[in-house]
């Protein structure tokens, strides 16, 4: 079966995701994170878990400056996703990135309208209908966070494919040798730039004239709403977190994998949540939150590293009697507290290992499937959208991502970790110790 895993199916997927737009769009979204992470922060001091806490900030003043950093950097993602793919795109071709990521941005602004209604308390100043007219001068910030991120991915990818074309043709201005460098690659750029900034407005001027919206409104409607229902269900979270060990077993890295495909849905689910947190200090389903984001992924699936392996961790460190076992249990118990693994897929190890391929594929799904269950039926609250550092340990991330109940559920599953990982590495210790003592016998 592996061979014909090897053979048949992981080549095709291999040459999909280092195909140049997956590697552009991974590699490009990797570029807003920092401003994710700073912005998140920001977005849990605006809105604190803490009542005591958050009542003091308001009273102080505080909080509308916490509001003011977030909506520069967590609330502005797609910015920063058109300008990094872009980027990326024609950095991978070995052409002057910054233009393209430049050029990206205007085309991004060109193709959008305001479209939220200005309000003076429960007065409408400007409704929603006459924003794009009457706030034609405006950006709308609607469109800049987790509404406008399929839109973004479309214009970075189309803009730093056209943009590394121009180039490649030499469809540029060539300045003598003797001009500076610097204005030398500003004329370079200026024919692609012109060219697609053209571009772009014929496609605001088409959706405009002929669908009376704009690409991104389109987008969002026909496109990037769907593939976020797609994902936002019980069966999409057991087939993304099942595809992580799946791959990992035959030894590619799962979660890179499933997370730049499906990441920029799961991380538009998530600042739709954090948009929903940031303004109502809360989440729930009246107000269009979803149950599957990137935290749920990254929490509740690959916490303490892919197959949630911390349970066999455990077990290994205090409960081995194999020295095999035990020696790489304690070598891995730090790591794993912080969310790395890979001592234990490559050491153990898990990878091409049947002994214990059923509880590493078992436990993702169960683990996100229950917590989905759980919020679905509201024993659990809906995450809020802000997103922490991948090695941010256990218990800590939960109580950040949904307070202190999402933390003591992420507790009672690290627990059930434990137990489903038992019954197989006690069987494979056991196996071990024996090959072990025959060893020593043999020796005597």
């Amino acid at each position: 079966m592996g061979d014909f895993i090897n053979r048949k199916i992981l080549p095709p997927i291999m040459k999909f995701v280092n195909t140049k737009p997956i590697v552009a769009l991974k590699d490009g979204m990797v570029l807003s994170l920092p401003f994710i992470m700073v912005g998140s922060v920001f977005l849990l001091m605006a809105s604190f878990p803490l009542p005591a806490v958050a009542n003091w900030m308001n009273q102080m003043g505080l909080t509308p400056y916490w509001n003011q950093a977030y909506n520069a950097s967590f609330g502005i993602v797609a910015i920063f996703a058109v300008v990094g793919i872009a980027y990326t795109w024609a950095k991978n071709e070995h052409v002057d990135p910054l233009p393209a990521g430049m050029t990206a941005f205007v085309g991004f602004l060109i193709i959008m309208n305001p479209t939220t209604a200005v309000m003076d308390g429960t007065k409408t100043l400007v409704s929603a209908e006459k924003a794009p007219t009457l706030l034609s001068g405006f950006i709308d910030r609607t469109w800049l966070g987790g509404q406008g991120m399929i839109a973004a991915i479309i214009v970075g990818l189309i803009t730093g494919w056209l943009y590394t074309w121009f180039i490649k043709k030499k469809i540029t201005i060539k300045l003598p040798d003797q001009v500076p460098p610097a204005v030398a690659s500003s004329f370079v750029a200026l024919i692609p730039s012109a060219a697609l900034t053209v571009l772009w407005l014929a496609v605001y001027i088409f959706f405009e004239k002929l669908a009376n919206t704009t690409m991104t409104q389109w987008i969002y409607a026909t496109i990037q709403t769907p593939l976020q229902g797609i994902t936002d269900s019980f069966g999409g979270i057991l087939l993304l977190t099942l595809l992580v060990p799946f791959f990992w077993f035959f030894g590619v890295h799962g979660a890179t994998l499933v997370g730049g495909i499906a990441g920029p849905i799961l991380g538009a689910n998530a600042l739709q949540n954090a948009a929903i947190f940031k303004k109502f200090g809360y989440v729930d389903a009246a107000h269009g939150g979803h149950i599957v984001i990137q935290g749920l992924f990254d929490q509740f699936s690959t916490v303490t590293g892919s197959g949630m392996t911390i349970g066999l961790v455990v077990f290994m460190a205090f409960f081995a009697r194999s020295q095999q076992l035990k020696s790489i249990g304690k070598l891995a118990l730090v790591p794993g507290i912080f969310n790395i693994n890979e001592p234990v897929l490559f050491g153990l190890p898990i990878v091409m290992n049947p002994l214990l391929a059923l509880p590493f594929f078992i436990m993702p799904p169960l683990s996100a499937g229950s917590t989905y269950l759980l919020i679905k039926i509201g024993v659990l609250p809906y995450l809020n959208g802000v997103q922490v550092p991948w090695t941010t340990p256990p218990v800590i991330s939960g109580f950040l991502i949904g307070g202190w109940r999402v933390a003591i559920w992420q507790a009672i599953v690290l627990v059930i970790s434990f137990l489903v990982y038992f019954p197989f590495a006690k069987s494979y210790d056991n196996m071990l110790f024996e090959k072990e003592q025959a060893e020593i016998t043999g020796e005597k």
